[in-house]
């Protein structure tokens, strides 16, 4: 029994030393890791990284840096450290190939929160749709429809084309093309454009609203019309020129386009 109880001593003095210190390279290398955390909620954060994204990169960095303590703690005590290394970086490449397509679009959705081409409530119209952005996720982004529908849209696919931002500048103008018939005069048509347009209180007054000629056919001139709105209020504007300009036209007496035709007849002997 002495013989075993001073093994025991011998053993406990030959490897206090490394237990002690994994046991400070455990608690340092945590501390460390969480404080590295920490900074990088705040750097993401102040970047104004969507919210939903955060909580899962600094989950990612805070494992990662745990795991390589562990690593580091395991190779104080003797054990072979290089296998788990090689292990994990099997493991890593399996799921990496398995995950590519995934993980391709969890890129593309890391770029689109950092660089920010447009942020949840702009209309945008990307990868063929158009829409609200109603959240942007780790794959994916969510779009609501015009007519309401909720459309997921792999991130990937939104990065690798053009993304237009139809309100992300504050102010949006509303194209329109209104039609009147060719023998109207085009000053007297301005002015009735121009009265359904004052009547709408959420045109804006600057800058002012374009009423150009388009273009001529038989019978037919073509007018754009231009106003400005705030963003949010582009249907609304849209729908209510195309209503009160026919209601203002009708008012005034301007007549709309018809049907017609040029024909050349000869007389033949």
């Amino acid at each position: 029994m002495e013989i075993y109880i001073n093994q025991i001593k011998d053993m406990a003095f030959a490897y206090a030393p490394n237990v002690v210190l994994a046991l400070l390279t455990l608690l340092i290398g945590f501390w460390i890791a969480n404080k590295v955390s920490h900074i990088l909620s705040i750097a993401l954060h102040k970047r104004k990284v969507e919210e939903t994204v955060i909580p899962f990169l600094v989950s990612i960095v805070s494992v990662l840096l745990k795991v390589m303590v562990l690593i580091s703690v395991a190779g104080k005590f003797g054990i072979e450290t290089t296998s788990f290394i090689a292990l994990i970086g099997g493991a890593g490449l399996a799921v990496g190939l398995a995950l590519q397509g995934s993980l391709g679009h969890f890129a593309s959705g890391v770029m689109l929160m950092v660089f920010r081409p447009y942020k949840a409530g702009d209309l945008i119209s990307a990868a063929g749709y158009t829409g609200e952005v109603e959240s942007i996720q780790i794959f994916n982004t969510v779009l609501k429809t015009l007519d309401n529908k909720r459309i997921f849209i792999p991130n990937g696919a939104i990065t690798a084309g053009p993304i237009t931002n139809i309100s992300g500048q504050g102010t949006i103008r509303v194209d329109i093309i209104f039609a009147i018939s060719g023998d109207e005069d085009i000053d007297t048509a301005r002015a009735s454009v121009q009265k359904a347009a004052d009547a709408c209180s959420l045109i804006l007054k600057n800058p002012p609203v374009d009423i150009l000629v388009n273009g001529h056919e038989v019978g037919i001139t073509k007018l754009d019309v231009r106003p400005w709105c705030n963003s949010a209020h582009y249907w609304d504007v849209y729908y209510f020129m195309q209503e009160n300009v026919k209601k203002q036209f009708v008012t005034d007496g301007i007549r709309g386009p018809k049907p017609a035709m040029d024909l050349a007849i000869s007389k033949q002997d």
